[in-house]
C-alpha cells in the first residue's frame, strides 16, 4: 500500500464513513485538518484520537476564514442528505465551489461524488463515465443525486476556474469495518427485518473495501487534471441477493427481500477507465464481507 507522506491534508466529512478510515491511514504520516460540523462531540473526539485537527464549519454558509489555505491535498469526503434541498444544495453543490476557491492552492483536489447521478440503467448496462445523468437515488433520498450532480458542476468550473488540478470519483458502495450498506442489511438480518429490493433483478452494484479505497487515493490524486477527471470508483459487480446470501451462510441468518420500486435500483459501473489509470481493487467482496462481520459482529460466525 502506497501512502501519501508529508503533506498537508484537508479532509472534509473526517468521521464520516468513507472519510474516517482515510483520515485514520494518513493522519500518522501527513499533517491532517478534519473539517465537519462538528456537532456530535463524540466525532471530534475519535477525529483529533487519530491524529488530526478539527476544524468546525458548515459548508452550507459558514465562515471559511477560520480553515488554512496552503493545503497541497484536499479530500472532499463531506455530504449531507437533509432532504432539504436549499440547505443540500448549499452544503453538498455551492460547499464545494467555496471550498475549492479557498484552497485554490493546493496541487490536487479530490471530490468524492457517487455513482447515484447516473439516470436508472437496470441491471444489464454499467453506466459509462459519458453516461446521462439522471435523479437515480429520488426514491430514497430525494435531494442526493441532485445535490451531487450541482457539486460535480460547481468542481468542474472550480478546477478551471483556479486551474486546479481536480478528480471527481463516482463512489460506488462503500464498506468495511466502519459500516456501509450491507452492514446495514447485515443489521436488518439480525432483526428479521425485510430488505427493500427493486424488482429489476439482479441488484448489481460495485462495493468496495475501505481498504482499497484507501489504497487507491494516491493514484486518483495523480490522474487529477484540468479540465477535471471523471472517473467511476468501485470494485468488483455484486448484487444485494448475493452478498445478502453470503452474511446469510456465514451467520446462519436468512436473508428476506421486500420487492420495491420505492428504493435505488440495481446501479453497475464500468469500471474500465479506473482499471486502466488506478488500478483495480484488491479486496473480493466475499473477503470484505466476511472481514465486515468478523469486524462488525464476531459473535454471529459459525452460529
Amino acid at each position: 500500500m502506497t501512502l501519501l507522506t508529508d503533506e498537508k491534508i484537508l479532509v472534509t466529512g473526517p468521521a464520516s464513513q468513507v472519510g474516517f478510515p482515510v483520515l485514520e491511514a494518513l493522519a500518522p504520516r501527513n499533517e491532517v485538518v478534519g473539517l465537519a460540523r462538528f456537532s456530535r462531540p463524540e466525532d471530534r473526539e475519535r477525529v483529533e484520537a487519530a491524529g488530526a485537527r478539527c476544524v468546525a464549519v458548515d459548508l452550507a454558509d459558514g465562515d471559511l476564514s477560520v480553515v488554512p489555505d496552503d493545503f497541497t491535498v484536499v479530500l472532499h469526503f463531506a455530504v449531507v442528505k437533509s432532504g432539504d434541498f436549499a440547505y443540500d444544495l448549499a452544503a453538498n453543490g455551492e460547499g464545494a465551489g467555496r471550498l475549492m476557491a479557498h484552497c485554490r492552492r493546493a496541487r490536487a483536489f479530490f471530490h468524492c461524488s457517487t455513482g447515484g447521478v447516473y439516470a436508472h440503467r437496470g441491471p444489464e448496462a454499467p453506466a459509462r463515465e459519458g453516461d446521462p445523468l439522471g435523479d437515480n437515488h429520488r426514491a430514497m433520498l430525494p435531494t442526493y443525486s441532485i445535490s451531487k450532480i450541482a457539486a460535480e458542476t460547481l468542481a468542474r468550473f472550480s478546477a478551471r476556474q483556479w486551474d486546479l488540478p481536480t478528480t471527481i470519483a463516482r463512489l460506488s458502495v462503500p464498506y468495511g469495518s466502519n459500516g456501509g450498506w450491507p452492514w446495514i442489511h447485515l443489521q436488518m438480518m439480525r432483526a428479521g427485518q425485510p430488505i427493500p429490493l427493486h424488482p429489476e433483478r439482479p441488484n448489481i452494484f460495485n462495493p468496495i473495501h475501505e481498504d482499497d479505497i484507501v489504497d487507491q487515493i494516491p493514484r486518483l490524486l495523480e490522474i487529477a487534471s484540468v479540465p477535471a477527471t471523471v472517473v467511476n470508483w468501485g470494485g468488483e459487480p455484486a448484487s444485494i441477493e448475493e452478498w445478502c446470501a453470503y452474511m446469510g451462510e456465514l451467520t446462519g441468518l436468512e436473508p428476506k427481500f421486500s420487492e420495491t420500486e420505492q428504493t435505488v435500483g440495481p446501479l453497475p459501473l464500468s469500471l474500465a477507465f479506473l482499471n486502466e489509470r488506478v488500478g483495480r481493487a484488491q479486496v473480493s467482496w466475499r473477503d470484505g464481507i466476511r472481514r465486515l462481520v468478523e469486524a462488525t459482529a464476531p459473535e454471529l460466525l459459525g452460529s
